[in-house]
């Protein structure tokens, strides 16, 4: 850089529309190549900044007496100019002109109508069109091939076209070339080359946004969709589609910028595939106009680099060409890839934010570049973690779900993974990832409840999510009673009964600890008593079905068996409970957290972690639960334990709560424990919730507390502690 240069704002080019974005990258390339190779630019608060040699005086003065337009020609498209019932106005005057600044354009037509004669194409090539872009590649001059990379590509499956140039720079019925042409005939006179009155106004509103009412008639497609006119779009009823002749030409002399490649894909059995920069296929996903109809009609989706130090054109066009963005040891698939990607920093340095665009569909057979949204560069330690162990199940979770045959339901909760993806690499908060957990419980109980999803087409169904680390507990705990109560269920296991997992899904019990479970292969287990009823409801059909199941591997094993068809890897605190049975807590939130929890590899959970998740102790629940869940437990002492007794539960949970509670206090007695009250009335939603904490586990410390409160130590017959 030379001693002299100048730093100037754009406040004509942002991020947003598409458009602007283009143009900006326009201004650098031209700049650089055609007047100052060391000029850089950068983006400062959604404006872009050029620095070059150039003041602001003078770099309007380069474009309006130096700049020399980049030839772009589509001859293989209907409506390019070459055909005779084209528009042929602009290209005749180009050919015709005199103008030094138009020569690269004359010479490029020229070539373009011999290619087309030796050819003999008289219109639009069909079949003939692939040997048509071959030729142009042959013919054209290496100068030229920026436009053609940019177009087009020939493949070993055919030509390819990047979405940033619809196909082959036509979108419907809009040829781009044609169009550039006729809005450079709008600015210059092609005889001599000298701008037109008034075209100067322009280009003061076009670099820096000055005010001017000079229009073309015409329009910019697909990059500027609110300067398209219609209904409601202007002053009047109808708006009327007009465009800034420099924003066009700019536009498109930045879209060379962007070069695609033909690639090996190692990923995918394909020959070759159209690598484009920052290109993935559409996600349907975290936009408020989101729809999963937009991934079946939309060509794409391309994130925009936005860059906040000075850089040359050189190094803007090599992280353009390159387009390095990597999830994982992969290349991202889709919008949801693109994101994690960025939560990972797996892309270039320097990048602060990307602009999300999406190749919609939505006027006719036209596409619009719809921004999706913002998203700034910032590391999410963790989440990649997070995300990699579930890739290949999301993967065929994925393609199922989109398929010709998939329900709604997973079709929908697809979708809310996807979004909690998103968000989770956006923000990645405690509540995003418990949004995550919720969404996979969602897709797990879709999937345990269809035959079709389970067995797949071919066999290659979906199995079970696989086991979570216990990392999603830490990044997922937003320090809620709801969480606790959750994750205390959730972490139920037993030898012989089971992990509390199997009364939601089906699972092969042979696969209960593994890493990778199975469905089993017949869906009447009677373990599986969870249903559609409420919280209350299903915790007391799991607290009977786990008293039977234990009691049955008692009778046909050792009696140790017995024991502990309640306990957990992580225990429930006794404030909680109480606020449980209060019902202070949210039950709806319990149940969609229980879902997404069961999911979570319990077994591995460390002590650190147990402490964690620990609420407080305080206030003791009532005297009733103390009683049951005293008859509930595996040991009150190292030696000492109480014969489970599955009557008392039976008589809890059928309503008969005061006899559920004179045969604790009879069990209590005849084991050496005598309660200091024989019976406890309740009644009403207080006595079935009462029941159905009797399902947390709770920890040796907290079963020592419910002792105190309703054990007469003066008649003991037994000592507690030794």
């Amino acid at each position: 850089m030379s001693d002299q240069h100048h730093d100037i704002e754009l406040s004509g080019c942002s991020p947003t529309p598409l458009a602007h974005y283009l143009k900006a990258l326009g201004i650098l390339r031209l700049v650089a190549e055609q007047a100052d190779k060391n000029a850089q630019g950068w983006w400062v608060n959604d404006h872009f900044w050029l620095r070059s040699k150039y003041d602001r005086e003078q770099l309007l003065n380069f474009f309006i007496e130096q700049y020399h337009p980049t030839p772009l020609v589509a001859p293989w498209n209907g409506g390019s100019g070459f055909f005779s019932n084209d528009n042929t106005l602009a290209i005749s005057a180009i050919s015709d002109g005199q103008a030094i600044r138009f020569s690269r354009y004359r010479n490029t037509i020229v070539i373009c109508r011999k290619l087309l004669h030796d050819l003999k194409l008289e219109s639009k090539p069909k079949e003939d069109k692939p040997e048509l872009l071959q030729e142009c590649r042959n013919r054209f001059p290496d100068q030229e091939l920026d436009w053609l990379d940019a177009a087009y590509l020939i493949t070993s499956d055919g030509p390819k076209y990047p979405p940033l140039l619809g196909t082959g720079a036509n979108d419907g019925r809009l040829e781009f070339t044609n169009n550039f042409m006729q809005h450079l005939q709008n600015i210059f006179s092609f005889e001599d080359g000298i701008v037109l009155d008034e075209t100067g106004e322009c280009l003061k509103e076009s670099l820096f946004s000055n005010l001017s009412n000079v229009r073309s008639s015409g329009t910019i497609g697909q990059y500027d969709p609110g300067s398209l006119g219609g209904a409601n779009n202007g002053t009047g009823f109808e708006g009327h589609s007009a465009v800034n002749a420099w924003d066009y030409v700019l536009m498109m002399e930045g879209a060379i910028t962007f070069a695609a490649a033909s690639v090996k894909k190692l990923e995918s059995p394909d020959g070759s595939a159209l690598a484009y920069p920052f290109c993935v296929r559409q996600s349907g996903v975290g936009y408020s106009s989101s729809d999963s109809v937009d991934e079946e009609t939309t060509r794409s989706e391309i994130w925009l680099p936005i860059w906040n130090s000075p850089a040359s054109f050189s190094a803007i066009s090599t992280l353009m060409s390159e387009g390095r963005v990597m999830t994982g040891k992969r290349k991202p698939r889709n919008g949801i890839d693109f994101a994690r990607a960025i939560a990972s920093l797996g892309i270039d340095r320097g990048i602060i934010e990307f602009q999300r665009y999406a190749f919609q569909q939505r006027n006719g057979l036209a596409f619009f570049a719809v921004p999706l949204g913002r998203f700034i560069v910032q590391g999410k330690p963790g989440v990649e973690e997070l995300l990699t162990t579930l890739d290949q199940w999301l993967y065929r979770f994925r393609r199922t779900a989109t398929g010709k045959n998939a329900s709604g339901r997973s079709a929908r909760v697809l979708r809310l993974i996807e979004t909690a993806i998103l968000k989770l690499c956006q923000r990645g908060t405690s509540a995003e990832v418990q949004s995550l957990l919720i969404a996979l419980g969602e897709a797990e109980a879709t999937v345990a409840i269809s035959k079709s999803l389970k067995e797949g087409e071919k066999g290659n169904g979906i199995r079970p999510v696989p086991l979570l680390s216990t990392d999603w507990l830490k990044k997922a705990y937003d320090g809620s009673i709801e969480f606790r109560l959750a994750a205390a269920l959730a972490s139920i296991s037993h030898t012989k009964v089971g992990p509390f997992r199997r009364h939601l899904e089906p699972l092969d019990h042979a696969t209960w600890n593994a890493a990778f479970l199975k469905w089993a292969d017949e869906d009447n287990d009677p373990s599986l008593v969870w249903g559609c009823g409420n919280l209350i409801r299903n915790l007391s059909a799991v607290l009977q079905r786990r008293i039977v199941d234990v009691m049955k591997s008692g009778k046909e094993g050792n009696r140790s068996d017995l024991l502990a068809p309640l306990s957990g890897r992580l225990n429930a605190s006794l404030g909680d409970i109480s606020q449980f049975i209060a019902g202070t807590v949210d039950d709806q939130r319990i149940e969609s957290l229980l879902k997404g929890l069961i999911l979570v590899d319990w077994p591995n959970l460390s002590a650190d972690d147990r402490t964690a998740l620990q609420g407080s102790h305080t206030p003791v629940p009532n005297a009733a639960y103390s009683l049951l869940k005293l008859c509930h437990l595996s040991s009150l002492s190292k030696n000492t334990s109480i014969r489970l007794d599955p009557r008392i539960s039976r008589l809890a949970i059928a309503g008969k709560f005061s006899e559920a509670t004179k045969s604790a206090s009879r069990r209590l007695r005849d084991s050496g424990f005598p309660p200091a009250l024989d019976e406890v009335y309740l009644t009403g939603e207080v006595a079935r919730r009462t029941t159905a904490a009797l399902v947390f586990p709770i920890s040796q410390q907290a079963s020592e507390r419910l002792f105190n409160h309703v054990i007469r130590r003066d008649k003991l017959g037994v000592t507690l502690h030794e």
